[in-house]
């Protein structure tokens, strides 16, 4: 059913909030990334937990490129001021 998933937005953007939810608490993603690389690694090759591991590393890969070039374009800028109340007349 790994195909499945693959195809399966709401996976793959579960997938994605994860490793967004630990950019945003201030924790370090490539060490998560890279935990789960050796985690792979070590593990039993062809079982599901591997495979569906393999699928949250590549989901998680390109997250963490996404997550650093959003990063860069937004460093430097300051926070978009609010627009203007409107008049409830």
């Amino acid at each position: 059913m790994l195909w499945l998933k693959r195809w399966n937005f709401i996976e793959r953007a579960r997938l994605e909030r994860e490793l967004w939810d630990a950019f945003e608490a201030g924790d370090d993603i490539e060490a998560m990334v890279k935990q789960l690389r050796g985690s792979l690694a070590e593990g039993p090759p062809g079982t599901p937990a591997a495979a569906d591991a393999a699928f949250r590393l590549e989901v998680w890969e390109t997250t963490r490129v996404r997550i650093r070039r959003i990063e860069t374009l937004m460093r430097g800028q300051s926070p978009a001021a609010s627009p203007p109340a409107e008049d409830p007349r």
